[in-house]
């Protein structure tokens, strides 16, 4: 069976993921709780980048990226599926390599086991 990302939609979902744990590094922050109201049959993730960051084209970049790791992530690593996760970016994302930042997100999933 392929699994599949599907984004959280409810503002009590991201508030409740916000609650919860977290692990940061010099390029995400994310976050990550069990929502029980969630299917275990997809990977709940969100990806947030702020204002701060740049225009609407560099936070889409940037989304585009992260959403690219989390498919590589889902198809070689065995993540958990009972959790959601929040990622949130920082401005090193737009601006470092590519292979670094996967790198580096994938050492924080494989702790989150």
């Amino acid at each position: 069976m392929k699994n599949k990302i599907s984004s959280l939609s409810k503002s009590e979902d991201f508030k409740t993921l916000l609650k919860g744990k977290k692990i940061s590094n010099r390029y995400l922050t994310i976050f990550f709780k069990n929502i029980s109201s969630k299917s275990d049959k997809f990977l709940n993730v969100s990806f947030v980048a702020k204002k701060k960051i740049g225009n609407a084209v560099k936070r889409n970049k940037i989304k585009r990226r992260l959403r690219s790791m989390m498919q590589d992530a889902l198809k070689n690593l065995n993540l958990n599926l009972n959790y959601s996760y929040l990622l949130i970016a920082r401005k090193s994302v737009f601006e470092d390599k590519y292979s670094e930042i996967k790198e580096c997100l994938f050492k924080d999933l494989i702790k989150i086991k």
